[in-house]
């Protein structure tokens, strides 16, 4: 259990902060942008649970503590990480998968793209699975320059198809998704 005592700690003053096994880094550092991401992204699905989304509030709740694991793994230099340390595993993206198909089965099929809107929980579903696209990206960059979890990538992808189908689900099942019309703003 995680015990915090004290908030304010004053060691980031100087724009340092300490990765989960003790290393000082910038807070620009990859590393922690891509936390910062994840922790944006996971405050965005607590948002979109706040705002109602219907029926779906257990896999919101899941998401965001898998969220937090997933950070873990991110924070851990893979040269520091144990046999307890978190970590992204198959079973987490299969679980994701399986809620994919569950919600999509539910859904009218797709005619045209679909705009960011629709029902106040749907829009805040669909902010929330942008953010999960950007948080994505930051964990691919920062791949490119330190080894992770390719897990932690993946299960960001199901993350946002996932919160894309619950947005449609929030539209009522669809029939209420607001779709492109290319060149409709022209007309």
């Amino acid at each position: 259990m995680v015990r915090l005592t004290s908030i304010t700690t004053r060691t980031g003053d100087d724009g340092q902060t300490s990765l989960a096994d003790g290393t000082r880094v910038s807070k620009a550092d990859a590393r922690i942008v891509a936390q910062g991401s994840v922790d944006e992204l996971n405050a965005a699905v607590g948002l979109a649970a706040a705002m109602g989304a219907a029926g779906v509030a257990g896999l919101l709740q899941r998401i965001q503590n898998d969220l937090f694991d997933l950070g873990a793994d991110i924070t851990v230099p893979d040269s520091a990480k144990t046999e307890q340390s978190l970590r992204m595993t198959a079973r987490h993206i299969e679980a994701l998968e399986q809620a994919v198909a569950e919600v999509n089965g539910r859904l009218q099929p797709l005619s045209s793209f679909v705009l960011p809107g629709g029902t106040v929980a749907a829009a805040h579903l669909h902010v929330a699975r942008t953010i999960a696209r950007r948080a994505e990206r930051d964990v691919w960059a920062l791949a490119a320059e330190a080894e992770i979890n390719p897990l932690i990538g993946q299960y960001l992808n199901r993350v946002s198809d996932l919160l894309f189908v619950m947005a449609r689900d929030a539209n009522d099942g669809g029939r209420g998704d607001v779709l492109w019309v290319p060149g409709g703003a022209d007309t």
